[in-house]
């Protein structure tokens, strides 16, 4: 067979920790090269879009612009059950944005969640909660009300080993009043070794996150 080059874009789930974080930040905006988009990965755009950040994802280069929104707070919604197939991955790091919207979000169907690394509904419930989030997780539901124009609480937060856990951790931090902690922090090389750099780079950056 003949050699070529086929190029692959890039993995929406690591997209979405920078997705959430400029939709969270006031001001911010985060261009993320080479997103795959296709409609069964897509969904935690579409989530964010309907909470009010502001997403182009462009059909030429398939990189991703997210900004905030352009009121600076983003709005609660209800992630039906159909659609969780296609985003329940991102979860986590969706529940962070639905922390710092006005208003409560409820996310259906999501039991699965509580089969992954870790139990990611009570990992999510126990430690936004740490930082100051009302959140609950009954049954396959989790809901969780937003501190729209209020900073998370800093502090030590305990990522259960499980790596979108200790990511989600790290985006929340992003709104924190103070330093968080995030122990487990190591479980991150299991599916984005690069992501305290990527993170550190966008800081200095200026970027947005």
């Amino acid at each position: 067979p003949t050699p070529f080059v086929h190029d692959v874009a890039g993995d929406p789930s690591q997209a979405a920790f920078w997705a959430v974080g400029a939709s969270i930040l006031p001001g911010s905006e985060v261009v993320i090269e080479n997103v795959y988009a296709g409609p069964a990965r897509s969904g935690f755009a579409a989530v964010l879009a309907r909470m009010g950040a502001d997403l182009f994802h462009d059909p030429v280069t398939s990189d991703l612009t997210v900004r905030a929104p352009s009121g600076g707070v983003l709005s609660a919604t209800t992630v039906r059950a159909d659609e969780v197939p296609g985003l329940v991955d991102e979860v986590p790091v969706l529940a962070v944005a639905a922390a710092c919207a006005d208003g409560e979000t409820v996310f259906e169907g999501v039991g699965e969640l509580r089969v992954k690394e870790s139990d990611r509904l009570a990992t999510v419930e126990s430690e936004l909660g740490r930082m100051g989030v009302d959140v609950r997780a009954e049954g396959d539901r989790l809901m969780v009300r937003g501190r729209a124009g209020s900073q998370l609480r800093g502090t030590s937060v305990d990522a259960h080993n499980d790596h979108r856990i200790a990511m989600a951790c790290a985006v929340a931090a992003l709104v924190a009043d103070g330093p968080t902690t995030i122990d487990g922090w190591g479980a991150v090389a299991t599916s984005y070794p690069m992501f305290p750099d990527h993170r550190a780079t966008l800081l200095a950056g200026g970027i947005g996150v």
